[in-house]
Formats: structure tokens, C-alpha cells, sequence
């Protein structure tokens, strides 16, 4: 028969640390602690299979268990000495969740089980304290009513705060044994009352409603919410801990505490931690009454008086626990202690959650300690969390009114006036004032507002959206998809779902790391990049072979990107550029012209303006590797679209406004990502490649001439479909290159290669490979051509998708193994099947998402490229991805 239960206590331990997939970190935990000797009071644990049965079942539990529990139970009962409902000498239990992960606070936990009218009076006996019998047994009553009988927990603390009015007192603990045994009656009285039915008095009925209500908090609410934003699967399912009680409520010389064996904001080593004198565990993290410190060594005036003078013993004792459990288990620990009488007892122990900054330090401290090897420190620090780092994020002590929730679109935190436009936010910021742009959704034409503003907020579009991977590339704070807004461009105002009307010129925040609006202007911490940052960043960078690209379109986003270790630009957008100052101007004058003639000279005033940026790009990338994408985006979007704008436009290039008009609507396209753009635009207007790659061979002509610079270009060529397309633009950039070369007289090497966006591309890569020194996959074009959603439009449902469990993750943010990243392999076997010294990579945004940096090791890509921001986070993921190769 498959072995269910798992018993633990003095002497006899059935499970192990390295038993969590089983037991729980909990039960693993509990029984590794009692095999290295510290003291736990005895219990045991019902594997998380039994959890993954009762769901599979129809909530039943499978055959044998009750016969495992009550064989668990009466060893408790043996090593205790006491003996589970009866009433002269009572067993009290506790029954307590325990996931595999970590999930503090998100399941049902009951306390005190197996009290009725009967046991109560054996704990009277035993312990001489009917005020401490009265009070475990409301805490009981309280819990299980709340936890098991679902009742609603304010209706029996409005009791609870009703009879500390009548006698006139302001905490529990002022309550006496006659207050507290009437409390008991009023409860039960109430209990019956809400639920139609007796509160159970018999213990064996109260302690399989518990192990029930706890495998049934697994799919509560808050615990599912929180797995899905852990990324924790459904399936692992919880174990469920039965542990005999023991008391920090029993007098003076017993508590209850929670501590961490280093300081889990800043990492600093020292012991953190607080306790409650004459408490039981909930009393601590509740609030109801005001913790105390554990020690002196961060005392400040008008504390309350420290564990270390009120119990200096036990303290001594928990100070040695501390030292053990960090040896033994080499990481900083989440504890939690009750004294019983002058008895100190471990609850539990787990690897404690801390800050991206406390894991840092705590990792490098490690390693000066010689717990932990340099490995160990950068599989320690958890990609994602960099972000808090790299950002600057809201004072955690600050005050928030959320107004409106939308997608953490681009880490940080801003504040500033809301504009409505793009041009307003960049005459605003000249000025010197702090905006937020708002717009329903932004376009390429938006570029210079999102620039100039603190943050971007926009009510339509996904984590993939224009704005979203804008910001992510300007390291600007956004919150994209929020469709609890209703702009009003008119009004120059949005209105919340709540109610809450904004107007042009008030004050609001953007949290971007959470995706919250809030009003007002909330109080920020800047980000700390210390030695300690640079230090596992140096390992980082020993341990891993993926190399780490940023995508970037100025000098100033290059710069960024290589301070924070980029070793090159993976994608350069071109069209970025297109927006900047006059030449947008230029740049419709080519879109408006009649001939070829026409648009050369549009695009010879557009010329030294792309080689000036190229030249800038180059500078500050000097000695790596530049990508540069070709003009991708249809022409649509960088004509005016309001009939003022193109009024304007007409009187700037002297056509007739009807012209301009007809220009316009003959370039509406009812799908344009799947429209004339990137290559199809090359194939009908070559001239505009041919400027642009012209443009990029002078500046790198220039520098290798005048400078000495040794650079490589890669041009990229977008949205190739079929090899003819390749074919035919790959010969005409050749053409353009080896007339410029000629022209300067140097010799430089030049690649040219593909984006691959399209699911065609990579099905038939062997022949696309034929023309191709590189492939890039575009991942972000490559989900949505292979998925067949927009990125900018599938925003507001595909959280419902996600919800409902159709997808596990939004494919936007997490790159689809299974389907995306099955072209992205064969892509890439294909290509080198043809070109064996293909160079592959990614510039999609998932190329800063840590799984999909570890998908793309795994799968032998050359490198990965990300948004300068995320350059930390892809080159501690790709670290980890070696790590993890090794084994």
C-alpha cells in the first residue's frame, strides 16, 4: 500500500530534507530539524499525493488513509504521553499547511484542535490555568469556525471586541478565565446561529475537517493568484502537518516568535526577528498586538524590551539554532519558535524570502563565510528579482490610493502631470516639469513624448505592445493594457472604473513593476547597484556561454546597455529614427512623392541624418557586434491620420490637402502587421534599403578609416517569407556596400542576415539559410504570426485565457516551448544543416525573460538580446541555464 503518512518526533523521523516533492517544505523540514537535534514537538505529515488524489477523486481521500492517520496519531499520543480527546488528559494539535514552495500566509491553518467542554477542563487540570484554557479554546473556536466552517472570521472578533468594551480593556491577554469561558459560550451560540448547525465537539470529526479545509485551501483564491504569479503548478499540490500544540499563551515565561537568521531587506548578518510574550503564533503576524524585538542590536528608543533581556536563556538557545541551521543548510532561514514554560520549540524553518538587494549581499557574504562557492551565490539570486534593482520603485513605507490596475508593463516607479500627446509631453519636459503620457494605445509617431515623460500608461495593448517594449527599451516606467480606463482626448481627462475622474495637469504614479495607477505623487527609493551587484555579475558572467545583446536605437540606449554588460546590439530599429525632429518631415516627403526621382531626393535629406546615428551607435559599441534592422513598419504610420495633421503636412510639402488625403487612405491596410512592411517594402521601393544601407557602410567606412575602428555590421532584413525575397535584396545590399567601400577605399567585412518572424521562414530554413550570413528570431512577430493573435489587441483576454487555465502563461511574456520554440529550434537546425557557421539569436522581448533565456542555451543559440535594462537579468539567467547544465 503507498505510504501516505509520514510520522516525525524524538527519536523516530520517517521523512528527510530532500523529501519536499513528498512532504512539503514544511514536513521536510520539520523532520530534517529533529534529525540534526533540535527540538520539535512531534506530529506528522500526509503527503502532497494525498492532496493530488482528493482533487483527482472528487475530494475523496484514497484507500488506507484514515487507517495511516490514526497509526501516526497514537505514536504522537505515545511520544507526548498524552492521548488525542480524552478529557483528563488531552493530546491538542495543530494542523497546518505545507507546498512544496513557499507560499507564506496564502493557506488554512487551525490551531488548538481536539478542546470541547470535556478536554478543556484535562488542560485546566494539567496546567492549573483555567484563563489559559479558555483562551486556546476561543482561538480554536475562532479558526475553525473561520477555516473550516467558512464562516466570516469579523463575526466572531466583533464578540471578541464587544466584551473587551464591556470590561473595559484594550488587549486579549486583559481579559480573565470567567470573560474568556463566557466568550467560548457566545461563540458556539453564534456559530450555531450562522451555520444552522452545533459547533463539533467531537475531536476526531474536528481534526479530518481541518486536514480537509487545508487541502481545500489549496484552491482558494490567494493561493491560486499567488501560484500563478510564482509560476507554481496546480498539480504539486500541498502536504497537510499534524504537529501536538505547544504553548506560548500558558504565563509570562512563555512566547511565541518569527525571525530570519539575516535581515531579509538589506542581506545585513545579524538576527532579525520578533516575539510576543504569553502569545500564540498568529499573535505575532496579526497585528493585534505590537511585536517585540528579538535582540538588542538594532534597539531603539521607546522599543519594547528585547527577547535577549526578558528570556536571555532561551535566547542563547535560539542564537545556536540559528548558527546551526545556517550551517547546515547554507542559507539564510525563516523560523519560527514557541517557548512553553522556559522550553523552547522549532515550528518550522525554511529558506527565507528577501529582497533582490538581501539576496545579493546575503550570497556574497556567503562565499566570504566559505558556506556557499561562487555557483552556489549565482544560483542563489533569482533572475527576475534584478529588476527591483535596476529601477527605482516606491518607498515601501509610502501611502498608495490605487486607482486603477492595469499590465507591469516596464519595471520602476514614476510620477508626473497626466498629457494627453506626445508633443505636450516633450514641450512640458522642456520646461522642466515630470509627465505621465497617457494614450489609448501608442504608435512609433509617439516616440519623442515617451521619450521626454516620466512613465507611459495606456489603456489598450499587452506586455509585447508598442508601448511596452518602447519603455522596456528606455528604461522608462509603463503600465500598458489598463482597461479600467476611459480616455477622453477631448476632455483631456480618464475616468476609472471606480469613478475616479483625472484630468490633464493632475498628479499621478505608475508602479510599474505591479501595473498600478495610483494618484498622487508617492514618495520613491532609487536603485543601489553595489559592489556586491558587480561582484555576482562578474561570476555570472564566468559561468555562462549564452552571450547577451541589448536592443537599442540611440547612442544614449547603447551607452546604457553596455554599463550594464551588454556585448553588443542584437537589434537596432531604423524606423526610431524616423521620428526624430525634421526627419519625419523627409521622411513623408518620400512617402508623398510621385517618382522615383521624388523619393530620392526625400531620402537623400534622410541620408547623413541615419549615418549620423549609425556613426553614434558605432562610437559607443565600439569593438561589438551592431544589428541593424532595415525599415520594417508599414508607411501608414508615419502619415498624420487627424485632417488637421494633414492639412499641415499638405501646406509643409505644397500638395493639394485632397492629395494628401487620397495618400493616406490608399495606404490603410485592415491588417498591417500582416501587410506591406519590412522586406515587401524593400521589394517595391528599394531605394529605401539601399539609402539605409548606404548609410550604415559610410559610418562604418568612416570610423574604420578616420578611427581605426574594427566593426562588423550585421543588416538585418525583416519579415523574409520565401529565399527570392533574400535573394533579391541581400544582392542589391551587396551592390550598395561594395560601392561605398570602393568609394572610402577600405575593406569591411559585413554580414547580412534574416529576422525570422514568420512561421514560414522557419519551416523552410535550410533554403533561407542559403542567403543568410545570421538569423534572428523575432520572437514577439513570431508568436503572434504563429498563434494568429495580436499583440496589441489580445491584451484584454488573454489574462481570462491564462485564468481559465487554456494557457498556462501569456506567450508574449513567456517564450511557448512547445509551439514557438519548436519553430525557433528547427529554425535553427535547419539553417545550420545549410550554414553550419550560422550565427542565431533572439531579439524578441523574450530575450530578457529568464526561461526563455534557458530555453534558448538549451536549444544552442548564439546569444539573446534584450531591452538594456533586462541585460542583468539575461546574463543571470544564462548563467543559471550553464549551472543547470552542468547538473
Amino acid at each position: 500500500m503507498t505510504k501516505y503518512v509520514y510520522f516525525f518526533g524524538e527519536g523516530q523521523v520517517e521523512g528527510a530534507g530532500d523529501m519536499k516533492n513528498l512532504l512539503g517544505g514544511k514536513g521536510a523540514n520539520l523532520a530534517e530539524m529533529l534529525s540534526i537535534g533540535l527540538p520539535v514537538p512531534a506530529g506528522f505529515t500526509l503527503t502532497t499525493e494525498v492532496c493530488t488524489d482528493f482533487y483527482k477523486n472528487n475530494r475523496h481521500y484514497p484507500d488506507g488513509l484514515t487507517d495511516q492517520v490514526k497509526d501516526a496519531l497514537g505514536k504522537v499520543e505515545a511520544q507526548m504521553g498524552k492521548k488525542f480527546g480524552d478529557p483528563k488528559n488531552p493530546l491538542l494539535v495543530s494542523v497546518r499547511s505545507g507546498a512544496r514552495a513557499s507560499m507564506p500566509g496564502m493557506m488554512d491553518t487551525v490551531l488548538n484542535l481536539g478542546l470541547n467542554d470535556e478536554t478543556v477542563q484535562g488542560i485546566i487540570d494539567q496546567s492549573g490555568d483555567p484563563r489559559f484554557a479558555y483562551d486556546s479554546y476561543r482561538r480554536f473556536i475562532q479558526m475553525y469556525s473561520n477555516v473550516v466552517l467558512e464562516m466570516d472570521g469579523s463575526i466572531l472578533e466583533h464578540i471578541l471586541e464587544q466584551m473587551k468594551e464591556e470590561k473595559r480593556v484594550e488587549l486579549d491577554t486583559e481579559l480573565n478565565a470567567a470573560d474568556l469561558k463566557q466568550l467560548v459560550e457566545l461563540f458556539k451560540k453564534k456559530v450555531q446561529e450562522e451555520i444552522g448547525q452545533a459547533f463539533p465537539e467531537d475531536p476526531e470529526e474536528q481534526l479530518w475537517g481541518a486536514i480537509g479545509a487545508v487541502f481545500g485551501s489549496w484552491m482558494n483564491q490567494r493561493a491560486i493568484t499567488y501560484r500563478k504569479l510564482n509560476n507554481i503548478p496546480e498539480e504539486w499540490g500541498t502536504a497537510v502537518n499534524v504537529q501536538s500544540m505547544v504553548y506560548g499563551n500558558m504565563g509570562d515565561d512563555c512566547a511565541t516568535g518569527v525571525a530570519f537568521t539575516r535581515d531579509p531587506s538589506t542581506g545585513e548578518n545579524y538576527f532579525y526577528g520578533e516575539y510576543l510574550v504569553n502569545a500564540q503564533g498568529e499573535d505575532v503576524v496579526a497585528g493585534i498586538r505590537t511585536p517585540q524585538p528579538i535582540n538588542k542590536a538594532k534597539y531603539k528608543e521607546g522599543d519594547l524590551p528585547a527577547m535577549e533581556d526578558v528570556l536571555p536563556e532561551c535566547y542563547e538557545q535560539l542564537l545556536k539554532i540559528r548558527s546551526i541551521l545556517e550551517y547546515h543548510y547554507k542559507d539564510m532561514q525563516d523560523i519560527e519558535f514557541t517557548i512553553e514554560k522556559g522550553k523552547l520549540y522549532m515550528l518550522q524553518t525554511r529558506n527565507g524570502k528577501r529582497t533582490a538587494r538581501a539576496a545579493i549581499h546575503i550570497a556574497v557574504d556567503m562565499v566570504d563565510e566559505g558556506l556557499i562557492d561562487e555557483k552556489e551565490a549565482v544560483k542563489r539570486i533569482e533572475p527576475a528579482q534584478l529588476d527591483q534593482l535596476l529601477h527605482p520603485s516606491l518607498d515601501p513605507a509610502a501611502e498608495k490610493d490605487v486607482i486603477a490596475k492595469g499590465l507591469p508593463a516596464s519595471p520602476g516607479a514614476a510620477s508626473g502631470m497626466v498629457v494627453f500627446n506626445a508633443d505636450e509631453a516633450e514641450e512640458q519636459a522642456r520646461l522642466k516639469k515630470r509627465v505621465i503620457l497617457v494614450r489609448v494605445e501608442t504608435s512609433p509617431e509617439d516616440i519623442h513624448g515617451m521619450h521626454a515623460a516620466q512613465g507611459i500608461l495606456t489603456a489598450r495593448g499587452g506586455m509585447t505592445s508598442h508601448a511596452a517594449v518602447v519603455a522596456r527599451g528606455m528604461g522608462k516606467c509603463c503600465v500598458a493594457g489598463c482597461g479600467d480606463l476611459k480616455i477622453d482626448y477631448e476632455k483631456q481627462q480618464f475616468t476609472t472604473k471606480g469613478g475616479v475622474v483625472v484630468k490633464r495637469g493632475d498628479m499621478i504614479t505608475l508602479d510599474g513593476s505591479a501595473g498600478e495607477v495610483i494618484f498622487g505623487d508617492v514618495p520613491k527609493v532609487q536603485p543601489e547597484l553595489s559592489g556586491d551587484f558587480a561582484k555576482v555579475m562578474g561570476w555570472a558572467d564566468r559561468f555562462r556561454r549564452l552571450k547577451v545583446r541589448t536592443n537599442a536605437d540611440t547612442p544614449h540606449d547603447s551607452k546604457v546597455a553596455r554599463e550594464f554588460g551588454a556585448e553588443g546590439i542584437g537589434l537596432c530599429r531604423t524606423e526610431h529614427m524616423f521620428f526624430e525632429g525634421d526627419r519625419i518631415q523627409a521622411v513623408r516627403e518620400m512617402i508623398l512623392a510621385d517618382d522615383l526621382e521624388g523619393r530620392k531626393r526625400a531620402l537623400a535629406k534622410i541620408l547623413p541624418m541615419q549615418k549620423g546615428d549609425f556613426l553614434g551607435i558605432f562610437r559607443e559599441m565600439k569593438g561589438l557586434p551592431v544589428t541593424i534592422r532595415l525599415l520594417d513598419p508599414p508607411l501608414h504610420e508615419f502619415l498624420p491620420q487627424t485632417d488637421d495633421d494633414v492639412a499641415e503636412l499638405a501646406a509643409a510639402c505644397g500638395v493639394k490637402f485632397s492629395d494628401v488625403k487620397e495618400h493616406v487612405e490608399h495606404l490603410h491596410e485592415f491588417n498591417p502587421m500582416l501587410g506591406h512592411r519590412g522586406c515587401r517594402l524593400g521589394i517595391s521601393y528599394p531605394e529605401v534599403y539601399d539609402m539605409q544601407v548606404q548609410a550604415i557602410m559610410e559610418a562604418a567606412c568612416e570610423l574604420v578609416k578616420n578611427d581605426g575602428f574594427e566593426i562588423v555590421p550585421e543588416i538585418m532584413i525583416p519579415l523574409v517569407a520565401h529565399v527570392n525575397e533574400l535573394k533579391i535584396l541581400r544582392a542589391n545590399a551587396v551592390a550598395v556596400a561594395e560601392e561605398v567601400c570602393e568609394r572610402y577605399g577600405v575593406k569591411v567585412e559585413y554580414l547580412i542576415g534574416t529576422m525570422i518572424e514568420l512561421p514560414r521562414a522557419a519551416l523552410m530554413a535550410d533554403k533561407v539559410a542559403e542567403q543568410a550570413d545570421f538569423f534572428s528570431f523575432g520572437t514577439n512577430d513570431l508568436t503572434q504570426t504563429t498563434y494568429g493573435l495580436s499583440r496589441d489587441d489580445s491584451g484584454h483576454f488573454l489574462p481570462d485565457y491564462v485564468e481559465r487555465g487554456v494557457f498556462v502563461r501569456d506567450p508574449f511574456v513567456y517564450l511557448d516551448r512547445a509551439g514557438v520554440g519548436q519553430l525557433v529550434r528547427m529554425g535553427k537546425e535547419k539553417g545550420r544543416a545549410t550554414r553550419p557557421d550560422l550565427k542565431v539569436g533572439i531579439c524578441g522581448e523574450h530575450g530578457g525573460e529568464p526561461t526563455s533565456v534557458i530555453f534558448c542555451h538549451e536549444i544552442g543559440l548564439d546569444y539573446v538580446s534584450c531591452s538594456p535594462y533586462r541585460v542583468p537579468i539575461a546574463r543571470l539567467a544564462a548563467a543559471h541555464a550553464a549551472i543547470q547544465e552542468e547538473g
